[in-house]
């Protein structure tokens, strides 16, 4: 318990945060088609090689007991070889958005993800810059308001009845996540449930936060609006999806670099909005590429290799955890 609770005397709660606030890319490791959510293999995983792991709940099951006592257990058997109480655990979750409603009618999935003690959320097909700003809004807590409109009613008024208006462009709403998980998430990240609720907050956008939310671009009407999506205050990291991109353009077949054309555009699209708006970009690496990927401006990193990170970390000059 000692070594846990010293875990969180580090300057971050969450491992990817650390990296990427410094320029060093971040590599994970997990499938878009699950996890095995046990509280054996939470054991295991606390020593993973990689700086984060993702939990495919897309495609996978939506297994929140299981999430629970993977977290809880992996919490147990920390702190991770980095110091931090776990590794950063980010979840994809079910949810696609693909419109506002949709998004902000299943916003219980973020609830009961961060709930557990997740870290950060990846919310795939995101193709509405009105389904990206509920998703961040979702995922907030209502007294934590920076990047939302501060021409929104104040909390007095709307006890008179004021009406909260659709914020200004590229401004958030209020936070609508509620008080009631606090005490089970606070107790993986090693905090107080009042620190949890300053901490629980999007990076950069928070400065302090320590959730890290993305959005998988991954269909024509994605790219389409790829530039307002990204200027959503509240996202860290974006990525293409090259599977279901590929697929709605007729690609059956998984393609691979080098891409079609139509589809090399939409990749490059994609990172010139990450990077016009400061967000991390996400792309699958090998070992023969990493080093050329980071010098171009890759930051996060898939494949789901140990390879990778050794030579991309050898290049980078930083540890692995």
């Amino acid at each position: 318990m000692a070594a846990n609770q010293g875990a969180t005397n580090l300057a971050r709660i969450n491992r990817a945060i650390e990296n990427l606030a410094s320029d060093q890319a971040i590599y994970y490791s997990g499938h878009h088609t699950g996890h095995v959510l046990t509280a054996e293999q939470g054991r295991e995983d606390i020593s993973t090689w990689a700086d984060y792991l993702n939990i495919g709940m897309e495609h996978g099951a939506f297994d929140m007991p299981g999430l629970a006592a993977y977290l809880q257990a992996m919490k147990a058997a920390g702190p991770a070889p980095s110091g931090h109480a776990t590794p950063t655990i980010l979840v994809e979750a079910p949810v696609n958005g693909t419109d506002e409603a949709n998004v902000r009618h299943n916003a219980w999935q973020f609830r009961q993800i961060l709930g557990r003690g997740a870290h950060g959320i990846l919310l795939c097909q995101a193709e509405q810059p009105d389904a990206v700003r509920a998703f961040v809004e979702s995922c907030r807590y209502p007294h934590n308001l920076a990047g939302v409109d501060p021409g929104l009613p104040s909390p007095v008024a709307r006890l008179s009845g004021a009406r909260r208006p659709v914020p200004a462009s590229e401004r958030l709403g209020i936070g609508t996540r509620g008080r009631g998980s606090e005490a089970t998430a606070a107790a993986i990240w090693g905090v107080s449930e009042t620190d949890y609720f300053r901490l629980a907050d999007p990076w950069p956008l928070n400065p302090e936060g320590e959730l890290l939310l993305g959005v998988k671009i991954e269909s024509p009407e994605g790219i389409a609006n790829v530039e307002a999506i990204l200027a959503t205050p509240g996202l860290a990291f974006a990525e293409i999806g090259p599977g279901d991109l590929g697929l709605s353009l007729g690609y059956v077949t998984m393609l691979a670099v080098p891409y079609p054309p139509e589809m090399q555009a939409a990749r490059d699209r994609v990172f010139a909005a990450c990077r016009a708006n400061g967000l991390a970009f996400l792309e699958a690496c090998t070992p023969a590429n990493i080093v050329s990927r980071l010098a171009e401006g890759v930051r996060v990193i898939a494949g789901n290799m140990e390879a990778t990170a050794v030579v991309g970390r050898a290049h980078q000059r930083s540890s692995p955890p």
